[in-house]
């Protein structure tokens, strides 16, 4: 079922081998993000359950024959599978009898409302493979002639950005939300506001049945936006809401807003790094705070493009965001995991990159500017020195991905790879 307009996404790899591995796979993420797009490229057949036409129907059918539902040529896709949680059950059973991979791909936009509808958690039949927005590489707005794998194995890098502060700053707030992408530029930002507005209004109800005020929705991500690449306590969090809201500090209910929003995979935390040190120092293990996509940010903060560029500090947070984002995507599409390291001492690097295989890059971000690259070379340097090489390897790579500069290089004095993310690729 391809579509000839379709963009390469870095799932298709990750969905292929997924698929030649276990019985059915499971795709989840955000709404908009292009999960259904990317699932039907694999599909040779296709039931869209939520389809308003046939979902009475549809959950009829699951109650009284699964068969009815799941029969179809392979693999068989089933959209939007969390509208009936016992599906699950249904397609572990069917999985269970009908040995062979890639029989089944489900889409969802947020985990069932009903879990306790689900008896078996799928272990050996269900692989599960988490899509984001858009990478710069996808949304083909990075050359892609650094390859993150070729780091790994230490290959020499070259390549140019097109990239500059005002294209940067228009590409975090229009995000990488595929319908986006063929629109104008004032519509295109509008895509994440409209997201946003869904995910208050409904979504943030609808994901488990419970109503919550939207307003207080609104302010926890207003919240979130203002903290992002920080690792503030939910406290810190819940106290930032009640400046503008009347909310007890006692009052538990937010954590539930905060699970919601991460059941709708609205939430992308970047947990800590624990690396063997030399030293003692105390390595902090709270996680980092981000949104799924930087768009969102943006527009829960009501800023533009314009409005990034007057404010270059929030610009360089906002651009950190970007690039956490695509580096999710990298990390996961290698077999492996991010992080961030943070220490009582004020140490840190943005991000982590580690393998399965026990490889692992370190990663600073800066926009750019003499003083903030110097800094995170420092930064890369001082941890590298750091880590304790006979309790565990050294890194692989150490790199300072960057959004001003143009040209990716090696500086040898740094040991340090020099990358623009407008170059960067898995």
């Amino acid at each position: 079922m391809t579509n000839a307009n379709y963009l390469p996404r870095v799932a298709d790899d990750q969905l292929q081998r997924l698929l030649e591995t276990v019985g059915a796979v499971l795709i989840q993420g955000p709404k908009w993000c292009g999960k259904t797009t990317t699932a039907e490229q694999k599909a040779s057949s296709v039931l869209y359950f939520d389809d308003p036409r046939n979902l009475e129907s549809n959950i009829s059918k699951i109650q009284n024959d699964p068969d009815l539902i799941l029969d179809g040529e392979m693999p068989r896709l089933i959209d939007e599978w969390q509208l009936a949680p016992t599906l699950w059950d249904a397609i572990r059973f069917k999985v269970d009898h009908r040995p062979g991979p890639g029989q089944f791909i489900l889409t969802g936009s947020a985990v069932p409302a009903d879990k306790s509808k689900i008896k078996h958690s799928g272990v050996g039949r269900f692989a599960k493979l988490t899509m984001r927005p858009m990478s710069l590489w996808e949304s083909q707005d990075s050359s892609g002639e650094v390859s993150l794998k070729n780091l790994f194995n230490h290959q020499p890098i070259k390549g140019t950005s097109t990239l500059n502060v005002r294209s940067l700053a228009y590409l975090i707030c229009r995000g990488g939300w595929p319908s986006s992408l063929q629109l104008q530029k004032d519509k295109a930002i509008r895509v994440a506001k409209e997201y946003l507005k869904l995910i208050c209004d409904e979504e943030i109800s609808e994901v488990d049945g419970v109503r919550r005020d939207a307003k207080t929705t609104r302010l926890l991500l207003r919240s979130y936006a203002r903290n992002q690449a920080t690792q503030a306590t939910t406290d810190t969090l819940f106290e930032d809401i009640a400046k503008n809201r009347t909310i007890p500090s006692s009052d538990r209910t937010l954590y539930y807003y905060l699970k919601a929003l991460r059941e709708l995979f609205v939430i992308d935390d970047v947990p800590a790094w624990n690396p063997n040190l030399r030293s003692k120092t105390a390595i902090r293990a709270s996680d980092t705070r981000y949104l799924i996509d930087p768009s969102l940010s943006a527009a829960a903060l009501g800023m533009g493009p314009d409005d990034l560029i007057e404010d270059f500090k929030t610009f360089g947070l906002f651009f950190e965001a970007l690039c956490i984002r695509d580096l999710h995507i990298f990390a996961e599409a290698l077999d492996g995991n991010l992080y961030h390291y943070r220490d009582r001492n004020g140490l840190e690097c943005d991000a982590v990159i580690h393998l399965n295989n026990g490889q692992y890059g370190l990663i600073e971000i800066k926009i750019g500017g003499e003083s903030l690259i110097k800094e995170g070379l420092a930064n890369l340097k001082k941890l590298s020195s750091d880590i304790d090489t006979q309790q565990m390897s050294a890194p692989a790579f150490k790199m300072l991905l960057v959004g001003t500069e143009t040209q990716a290089y090696y500086d040898k004095q740094w040991d340090t790879y020099i990358v623009p993310i407008g170059c960067l690729k898995p």
